[in-house]
């Protein structure tokens, strides 16, 4: 699955389905279109936006995650297709039945991966990386020290500087992670989907008003790369979401990391995720799929031209 991420973000659109085509309209004109089984996601991000239902049968026909955001880019809900992977049954029941041992012991690779992406964004930018990574070495199954929350801690003072919070309410670089979260989290719901897992039955993430546990477990270790792309953004100095921002962000996820199978773009390495974690609920594989790293191997630097 290496599909386009297609957001909306201009008011007063409509969208619509035609000869396996989403078409972009504003005040009954086409202004636009894309292939159907091109797209690995859509977000709408707009006021006034309006689409066909013959549309959202075709995405969910496809296994494409439509995701509904509110003010601040914060996603508020995804449609999420009833029928899906022809090993889905197989495998929910898998995932219903996995051990409570299992699932901590996974969750101790997630966070263990995530630690050192983290690490790795801090030793790209010039900042030492040495106590995350003694940190990392002190996961142990199901992260009983919440080695997890310590790590992250000190990262965000050490990659935005003392006085940056964590705050999804709040703008500038808070703004910019909303954004890059949203795009990353429908990227890794369309994996989810496609490895014929459910997105309620997670890991580690306990929220019960959480339709998307499992999502927001396997989408950790790749948060670091939304950070590190917000980093670049802001030694720009560029901190407000706008048309050129969203560009730079949602090309992440086409960049090449390296993994053990090679070097691999980063929705093929959600995929390769979610699709190891179903086989290790099968019994077919011990460990999870994660990447070496997620700094990208060839990112290029931000410039409003590119975008």
């Amino acid at each position: 699955m290496t599909g386009r991420i297609v957001e909306i973000a201009d008011d007063q659109r409509h969208l619509s389905k035609a000869h396996g085509f989403l078409v972009v309209s504003s005040h009954g004109e086409e202004i636009g279109r894309v292939p159907l089984d091109d797209i690995a996601a859509v977000i709408g991000n707009a006021h006034g936006l309006t689409y066909s239902n013959n549309l959202l049968v075709a995405l969910a026909e496809r296994g494409t995650p439509f995701v509904v955001c509110s003010a601040n880019h914060n996603p508020v809900a995804m449609l999420w297709p009833i029928e899906g992977h022809y090993l889905q049954s197989g495998r929910m029941d898998a995932q219903i039945d996995a051990a409570k041992p299992t699932k901590k012991r996974l969750w101790a690779e997630i966070v263990k991966s995530k630690v050192a992406q983290q690490a790795a964004v801090l030793k790209a930018v010039g900042v030492p990386d040495k106590l995350l990574t003694t940190l990392m070495q002190r996961v142990r199954s199901g992260d009983p020290e919440n080695i997890e929350a310590q790590a992250a801690k000190r990262y965000w003072v050490l990659l935005f500087g003392e006085g940056f919070r964590r705050d999804r309410y709040a703008e500038g670089p808070n703004s910019l992670l909303n954004y890059g979260y949203t795009v990353l989290r429908a990227a890794t719901a369309r994996a989810v989907l496609s490895a014929g897992l459910h997105p309620t039955l997670g890991l580690h993430h306990s929220n019960m008003q959480n339709a998307m546990r499992l999502v927001d477990d396997l989408m950790e270790p790749f948060r670091p790369l939304v950070d590190y792309g917000v980093w670049v953004l802001k030694q720009a100095n560029e901190l407000v979401v706008n048309s050129i921002t969203k560009q730079y962000m949602v090309q992440l996820l086409y960049q090449d990391l390296r993994t053990e199978a090679g070097i691999t773009p980063v929705l093929l390495c959600l995929q390769h995720l979610a699709t190891s974690l179903a086989q290790v609920y099968m019994g077919e594989k011990g460990t999870l799929d994660l990447p070496e790293t997620v700094v990208p191997t060839d990112l290029p630097p931000f410039s409003k031209q590119s975008g």
